[in-house]
């Protein structure tokens, strides 16, 4: 970031016209949210107007993670309430999708809603790139993640899965140091174009897909420091893994494959008992096929 100064980003948004939103998906983060979208707003809005838009998507929180945003001086959309033509399904990748309806940037920036001591940096590290090099179309974060708590690294369904699947499969992209990250900007061009996995495999399935569409060289990482946030549980990892998984096989193979499911187990009364889920395996179009879109950008 140290080669992007603020001052330098601001003057390329100036220069090119550019419009920036951050949206930030949300899911029960009552007690994060709020920071984050108020140290957007201080440093990035007030201060110097880098950002035009600071947007949380709710995906059905029970807790107060949209008041809180909104108090925070967030733009509050529920997940239901956008393109209510096509029912909503759970999942990150949905929340993603349904974003590009409710923002004009030409420069999307996602932020995960969970993240503690956020610093601006993020924002700032992200959409540099794409303001300063016109060639780039997608910039992913990459990071430490310390575990809370206990010594080594977070990232284990990186490590376990979407690390080697890359490598083994799409080779181009075994240099990303964080190909799940949560943390990543991108030229709204490009993202209409895509298709979005609904549940956790978005990230991958994004840069998988990106390569195809754009090249290698228009894809870039940016080192941000240090990302803390709250960490699932081992069978949430698995359920995840499952559906990172599934997306990569759905591009290896498109239309041959059965519907997933991930049997998991917990101890009981009487022994270990199954739990059975079943994996993402629903992809939304890209968003330039949307009736909708389409009318909003001749609007």
């Amino acid at each position: 970031m140290a080669d992007r100064p603020l001052h330098q980003v601001l003057a390329a948004k100036q220069r090119t016209g550019r419009t920036i939103s951050v949206v930030l998906p949300a899911l029960n983060e009552e007690e994060t949210v709020g920071d984050i979208v108020a140290v957007i707003r201080h440093d990035l809005v007030d201060q110097v107007p880098l950002v035009d838009e600071v947007v949380v998507v709710d995906s059905g929180s029970t807790d107060r993670t949209a008041e809180v945003a909104a108090r925070a001086g967030a733009r509050v959309v529920h997940r239901d309430d956008i393109l209510p033509r096509i029912p909503a399904v759970p999942g990150k990748g949905e929340v993603l999708w349904r974003s590009l309806l409710v923002t004009g940037g030409d420069i999307v920036c996602f932020i995960d809603a969970d993240l503690r001591e956020f610093s601006s940096d993020f924002v700032t590290g992200l959409v540099g790139p794409l303001l300063t090099e016109p060639d780039v179309e997608l910039v992913k974060g990459m990071y430490d993640r310390p575990l809370a708590g206990a010594s080594g690294q977070g990232g284990r369904v990186t490590e376990l899965m979407a690390r080697p699947l890359l490598n083994m499969h799409w080779p181009q992209l075994a240099g990303f140091v964080q190909p799940l990250g949560g943390e990543y900007a991108a030229r709204r061009s490009l993202l209409e174009q895509l298709p979005f996995p609904v549940g956790y495999g978005v990230e991958l399935g994004m840069l998988v897909d990106a390569l195809h569409l754009a090249g290698l060289d228009a894809l870039a990482q940016v080192d941000l420091g240090v990302r803390k946030h709250r960490h699932q549980d081992g069978q949430a990892l698995g359920r995840m893994a499952a559906a990172i998984y599934r997306t990569a096989q759905l591009r290896l193979a498109r239309g041959h494959l059965v519907r997933p499911a991930l049997t998991q187990f917990v101890r009981g009364e009487d022994g270990f008992e199954p739990r059975t889920y079943s994996v993402d395996t629903e992809e939304r179009p890209p968003m330039a096929e949307i009736a909708e879109y389409a009318a909003r950008k001749v609007a």
